[in-house]
């Protein structure tokens, strides 16, 4: 029989008593249960919540896949979903994030997992956010397959959490990309983004804090928009009209996704070291978002060139015989696609060259 405890004998210590409500993950593993139901797809093995999940590439229709996986976070963007309350949609951003570098490859997402890290469990946030996940899985056709939310009070205080996300996507053996036959003359075409995406927002928050602007405020590029609506439009995916444009066209032969370091630095990422870039900024309608943190915040072009989208996501290479077709077929798939520049070969050590200049829309 156990020793009942004197009324002035102090009682031990529990994991709660530190910040850690276990009880609380339990019940909230349970309740996201359905949201991570709703983006199942082919391949999937088991259930959310054991130790490990399971996916059968073969049952996904892979006949000799090559695995690639990333790994990514929404970086301070993740502070304005915090500042403004408004949880539903970050979630969307971490899956982007992820899914769209694996398309750079060539690869379908197959699965997700993310990691939500916290003080203390909020289940009506995490619920928002894990709920916003789910969706991003959906859009980008990935199964949300498991995750891990973590209680570390101490190290993080108040409301404040943090995300990373990890997504596993596969591609035939032999078609992955970049292909090999990037050549000069080849056309590079932009996809529009849907705003500042998920980079640059230490910068933006910095900025804001300059102007004394609060996220309720209108936004100076666009008054009949909150600044919190502005920037919190969650990156936008591109994984399905890619794919469809990828396999029903069969011209893409290279992809960059404009992620931090901007057009500068991401389109020679998928480039050998005898191409370079070309990319004519008159081309670019650059929304006016990017205009008011040039202006506002007196940033240089080379300095917004390598920190932001400046309104084009994602890059697609294909040869220039092949791009009135390739463009026509990602507008019917709801793109905004058009041509940003071309292919030429590499002079200097310069892998990107920037012709025109940045004019901002009004």
């Amino acid at each position: 029989m156990a020793q009942r405890k004197s009324s002035g004998e102090k009682a031990g210590m529990t994991y709660s008593d530190a910040g850690v409500d276990v009880d609380a993950g339990n019940a909230f593993v349970d309740a996201i249960g359905p949201l991570a139901a709703k983006s199942a797809r082919r391949g999937v093995m088991g259930a959310i919540g054991g130790f490990g999940a399971l996916f059968d590439p073969k049952a996904a229709g892979f006949a000799d896949p090559v695995l690639v996986a990333a790994t990514d976070g929404v970086g301070t963007k993740v502070k304005i979903a915090i500042d403004t309350g408004r949880h539903d949609t970050i979630g969307i951003d971490l899956v982007a994030m992820c899914v769209n570098d694996l398309i750079v490859q060539g690869a379908e997402p197959l699965f997700f997992l993310d990691y939500f890290a916290c003080a203390k469990l909020d289940q009506t946030v995490a619920k928002a956010v894990v709920g916003g996940i789910a969706h991003g899985c959906e859009l980008a056709g990935a199964a949300l397959i498991g995750g891990e939310t973590a209680e570390m009070p101490g190290l993080y205080s108040g409301a404040d959490y943090d995300l990373a996300g990890f997504a596993v996507g596969a591609a035939e053996r032999g078609s992955l990309l970049p292909r090999q036959d990037l050549e000069p003359g080849d056309c590079l075409i932009g996809l529009a983004s849907s705003g500042a995406h998920s980079n640059g927002y230490s910068l933006i928050r910095h900025l804001m804090a300059d102007q004394n602007l609060a996220w309720d405020a209108p936004a100076p590029f666009a008054p009949d928009t909150s600044l919190a609506d502005a920037f919190i439009t969650p990156t936008r995916i591109y994984v399905q009209p890619v794919l469809k444009a990828i396999r029903e066209t069969g011209a893409i032969k290279a992809l960059a996704h404009i992620t931090g370091g901007g057009l500068s630095e991401n389109v020679p990422r998928v480039l050998p070291a005898q191409l370079a870039a070309r990319i004519d900024l008159d081309k670019i309608d650059v929304p006016p978002l990017f205009g008011w943190i040039a202006q506002a915040g007196g940033v240089e072009r080379a300095e917004l060139l390598r920190t932001f989208n400046l309104g084009i996501g994602m890059v697609l290479v294909c040869a220039e015989s092949e791009t009135g077709a390739l463009v026509s077929h990602l507008k019917a798939s709801g793109e905004t696609a058009h041509v940003i520049g071309a292919l030429e070969t590499a002079r200097t050590a310069e892998r990107i060259v920037f012709s025109g200049s940045l004019e901002f829309e009004q």
